[in-house]
């Protein structure tokens, strides 16, 4: 089995050593980054968010003739998911190749990914290329797809017009062109505390947030049963959970706080705006009976994270490209949620294609088989190829 290059490997290892649990800041590994594509001339921007702890990075290696707009977008996120209470054979932040495999946090989901492409900055530089490639890494993708906003609203903003997207995230170097849209809620109900053996006295808010979790299971249950289905996933349908209940404060007092956390996946064909506004009315409906105990009570509904899900089309040019750089043509479409429905969204046709097998993202020993990092690197190369002049 061909090994890796070692470019590769010690750009993954770099990018592993730098822990970017997406709790914390990526500015450490972003300012690599922007060095790396300095050394070679490369212009990078920054995105930042509203505190200035994180960043997106955009940069454009132009075509040969200076063209900076159309071309292909490279995209991946720079943050990983917690280590915390994981039992690891390794440290987690020091990759450490075993047998056939290469160990770390984020070594799968998705710096594998991320570390090619910088061992290929030469290459990129180096070729003629008809047509730009755009570099799209984003902050913050493991707790809701949040950075990749900004950053794709920056590419619409400038003008860059890409013709297609890869998403690098772990398919096994699959040409993914669907999955559902991935959207979190947070339903905090107010009521009144007093004492349990006076309850006339209070409002019980476990008792109405209890409710409201009953209705998103019934809504579940409908979705599941009579809503749309498709059966290239394997869960055809559109699925929604309760999967967070915090309340009360001792077993003698009536709650005046409870929070209900839960989320839904859809399928594209769903209108999600609506299935949003019927659960959002169902929660103003149990504020309107909380209230008429007592007015103070309150209801509050937030939306914490949402993305579209991606449906691409297989007539599509960036699938036939992505067969053409070696990709592995399917029809099948993933469970879990990227950042390539926002790329979509904007009009970028995208699709997800990047080394790894989901199964192993996010888990204790979470590894990347370097027949996979192989593979990517073949990919990139043909992918220069195929756009060189």
């Amino acid at each position: 089995m061909p090994a890796p290059s070692e470019a590769s490997m010690k750009e993954i290892h770099e990018l592993i050593a730098v822990d970017t649990t997406s709790r914390d800041s990526n500015l450490a590994l972003i300012g690599n980054v922007v060095k790396k594509l300095d050394a070679y001339g490369i212009s990078s921007q920054l995105i930042h968010n509203e505190e200035g702890t994180k960043a997106n990075l955009l940069a454009t290696i132009p075509a040969a003739d200076g063209t900076r707009t159309g071309g292909i977008v490279l995209s991946g996120h720079t943050d990983v998911v917690p280590v915390d209470g994981q039992k690891w054979s390794s440290d987690p932040f020091d990759a450490q190749v075993r047998a056939d495999k290469l160990y770390g946090r984020g070594t799968c989901d998705m710096k594998g990914f991320l570390g090619v492409i910088l061992a290929k900055l030469d290459r990129f530089t180096g070729a003629e290329l008809a047509e730009p490639i755009h570099l799209a890494l984003s902050y913050d993708e493991e707790v809701g797809c949040v950075g990749a906003v900004s950053l794709v609203q920056r590419i619409v903003d400038e003008k860059l017009a890409p013709r297609g997207c890869f998403v690098g995230e772990p398919s096994s170097m699959r040409a993914i062109r669907g999955h559902k849209s991935m959207n979190v809620f947070r339903a905090e109900f107010n009521g009144v505390a007093a004492h349990s053996s006076l309850p006339s006295e209070g409002v019980n808010a476990i008792s109405y947030a209890l409710r409201f979790a009953n209705f998103v299971e019934e809504v579940s249950t409908e979705l599941r049963n009579h809503g749309p289905r498709d059966e290239a996933f394997i869960e055809p349908t559109t699925t929604m959970n309760v999967n967070k209940f915090d309340g009360g404060i001792a077993v003698n007092t009536i709650p005046s706080q409870a929070v209900v956390f839960f989320e839904y996946r859809s399928l594209a064909v769903v209108d999600r705006e609506a299935l949003t506004a019927r659960l959002r009315e169902e929660a103003a409906k149990l504020e309107a009976q909380m209230r008429e105990q007592n007015p103070s009570c309150s209801v509050e509904f937030s939306q914490q994270a949402g993305a579209p899900g991606l449906d691409t089309a297989a007539e599509e040019g960036i699938v036939s490209f992505a067969a053409a750089c070696g990709a592995i043509a399917t029809d099948e479409k993933v469970t879990y949620g990227t950042e390539a429905g926002l790329f979509a969204a904007a009009g970028i046709p995208t699709v997800v294609c990047g080394p790894g097998d989901i199964a192993q993202a996010h888990a204790p020993d979470e590894y990347i088989e370097l027949e996979q990092i192989v593979a990517c690197e073949n990919f990139i190369d043909s992918l220069i190829a195929q756009v060189s002049s």
